[in-house]
């Protein structure tokens, strides 16, 4: 039996692992990238404010992918 409670926490620990894999590079269809442009353009670095115009993303997403794609233009 301690075999089986150590693979469920093996299970665990690759489920946090394969998250944080998820978490560094973002997607976003090209319509959330449209929008994400055209609000950055009106508002600014305003992310939180961004993410309430795009159901399911938060600041901090918009946030890094902004950075990551465009991190020179906005220097």
């Amino acid at each position: 039996m301690a075999d089986s409670d150590r693979s469920s926490s093996e299970v665990s620990t690759h489920s946090t692992d394969s998250g944080k894999r998820g978490s560094s590079k973002v997607e976003f269809s090209e319509d959330e990238e449209t929008l994400i442009i055209r609000m950055y353009k009106l508002v600014g670095e305003r992310w939180s404010l961004i993410a309430g115009r795009i159901p399911g993303r938060t600041a901090e997403e918009i946030e890094k992918y902004w950075t990551s794609r465009f991190s020179g233009s906005s220097e």
